[in-house]
């Protein structure tokens, strides 16, 4: 192994450990972090950490593009089934797991935006692999009838609509697109409703209500408005 190797895996090993810490803060912190408090942690000088993330912010996309991308891995994993509704579903519930087992790092992509924090685009690409996930099933419902398309959609939202389809589902009509798109607004919604608490003393039987709203979404998507 070369000089320049080990340097590299030393600092693939310490950028991974200050995340690590960094993601602990988030528990206790929130968005709110300090390089400051990871260093302390790490028992390290302050300047020490700038040497790998040279800002809050810097740190913050790190940890939001690792949150995305392990999403995205695990809804990409989930896709099985012989049909629309059972691949749907199957997606949204590997979201949901995903997003119980690490709460705060889903407050931290679908949460309150962080003051002062502007996303680059660095970021766009792993937080449309869930997006994307779903434009593919929704594609393959119609492509296999499973879906019907429905009114055209016209004017400037149908040309925005088109690209997007264009993007996420080629070949897929953009009005089932949109209807995908609200299904994916739902889906987020049930899981930070549940998240952060707006179920409490409300609904216990938590996954088959969640069940319930995503057959919902899946109806939405495949029958038109």
């Amino acid at each position: 192994m070369t000089a320049a190797s080990i340097r590299a895996r030393v600092r693939a090993e310490m950028t991974d450990e200050i995340k690590a810490v960094a993601r602990r803060h988030l528990a206790t912190d929130g968005a709110n972090l300090s390089l400051r408090a990871v260093a302390r942690d790490l028992g390290m000088a302050s300047s020490a950490v700038y040497r790998y993330f040279a800002s809050r912010d810097e740190l913050l996309t790190a940890m939001i593009i690792d949150a995305y991308d392990a999403l995205g891995a695990t809804a990409e994993a989930s896709v099985s089934g012989s049909g629309f509704t059972d691949r749907f579903l199957n997606v949204c519930h590997s979201v949901r797991d995903w997003a119980l087992a690490n709460p705060h790092e889903w407050a931290l992509i679908y949460g309150s935006p962080v003051p002062g924090y502007q996303a680059p685009r660095d970021t766009v690409g792993p937080a449309i692999r869930v997006i994307l996930v779903i434009g593919r099933i929704v594609g393959d419902a119609s492509a296999a009838g499973e879906a019907a398309a429905g009114e055209p959609i016209t004017g400037k939202l149908g040309d925005e609509l088109a690209y997007v389809a264009e993007q996420a589902a080629p070949g897929t009509p953009p009005q089932l697109v949109a209807r995908a798109i609200g299904a994916w607004i739902h889906l987020c919604g049930a899981v930070s409703a549940e998240l952060f608490g707006q179920l409490n003393n409300t609904i216990e039987a938590r996954r088959e209500f969640f069940e319930l709203q995503m057959r919902g979404a899946a109806t939405l998507i495949s029958r038109p408005l």
